[in-house]
């Protein structure tokens, strides 16, 4: 019988254990969620803030009424460069954000395999999200305070030319024209009165380049070591297919160096920066423990740069 006693009572316990830590941990995560929030709830207010004023920008018409020619004084087109037929774009506007948004996520989940840090994550899909949306609203600002005419323009705008037409002309001999002589569809002609910059190669280049950024960070590309010839492809992928955007470039730089503490220093771009308190040097973000930035005090770094601090214990 005292065996059955003796039994009993530590399966009692194990229990109430069990129901104290659960409510610990509930009280643990509600603390977590709480110093989150207060943490961040300014950044995502602007990055809401932010959104809406990017949409509200690209659904207005162009600021300038641009004027274009259309026939010279002999009949002739003056632009055929504004001619071409139109045809849709092969990969929409909200794939390539999506796109641009999926591909460095996947690798920022992908390194957690080493990394396993939600400071990380949350670090470097901040910085993510800031980067694709700034340059998106500095490219959706400038097409519509500058613009210009895309390829097709005459092919959405569909002219309607005759001779009350030509009363609307403008400038020498009447031969320019504003937008009111178009009769195509009205959100085709504000599209096309919109090519400069490229919203394609913006958000796609804010994105891998930020991307880039974030394995050099993690791999150690740029180091003082040799290394796996497949961590130099896999640097240089993010920006095969992307050709030319000071815009998303300028990004996705300032972005990352927004959010970690350093771009081209092996031995802390690894490392989130803190919103709370410093006091000492996270090394466990690298997945890389080559070049000496495993070790508890990194060489010949200076004092100021090595005062960070994870937060990753303070959420989770």
């Amino acid at each position: 019988m005292d065996r059955i006693i003796d039994t009993v009572i530590p399966m009692q316990q194990s229990d109430n254990n069990d129901c104290l830590n659960k409510r610990d941990r509930f009280r643990l995560a509600k603390t977590a969620l709480r110093i989150y929030l207060r943490t961040f709830w300014m950044d995502y207010l602007s990055m809401s803030i932010l959104g809406g004023l990017t949409l509200a920008i690209h659904s207005r018409q162009s600021a300038p009424n641009r004027i274009f020619a259309v026939y010279s004084r002999t009949g002739k087109i003056v632009y055929p460069e504004i001619s071409y037929p139109f045809h849709r774009n092969l990969i929409p506007s909200w794939l390539a954000g999506l796109l641009a948004f999926i591909i460095p996520f996947i690798f920022i989940m992908l390194m957690q395999i080493r990394v396993k840090s939600f400071d990380d994550v949350n670090t470097a899909t901040m910085g993510l999200f800031y980067s694709l949306l700034t340059s998106t609203t500095f490219q959706v600002f400038m097409k519509w305070l500058i613009g210009g005419l895309r390829p097709h323009f005459f092919s959405v705008c569909k002219l309607n030319i005759n001779r009350t037409s030509f009363s609307a002309g403008q400038g020498f001999d009447v031969l320019m024209f504003d937008r009111s002589i178009c009769t195509g569809d009205k959100m085709d002609i504000d599209g096309a009165l919109k090519s400069m910059p490229s919203g394609h190669t913006t958000i796609i280049f804010a994105g891998l380049v930020y991307c880039s950024l974030y394995l050099n960070g993690k791999l150690k590309i740029f180091s003082n070591y040799r290394l796996q010839y497949w961590k130099f492809v896999l640097f240089f992928c993010s920006n095969t297919y992307c050709f030319g955007s000071t815009i998303g470039t300028m990004f996705a730089f300032g972005s990352y160096r927004f959010q970690y503490t350093d771009i081209w220093n092996y031995r802390l771009n690894h490392i989130p920066l803190p919103r709370l308190e410093t006091d000492h040097l996270d090394n466990s973000t690298s997945t890389s423990k080559r070049g000496g930035w495993d070790q508890r005090h990194i060489r010949r770094v200076s004092f100021h740069a090595t005062k960070t601090l994870s937060l990753s214990s303070t959420y989770f």
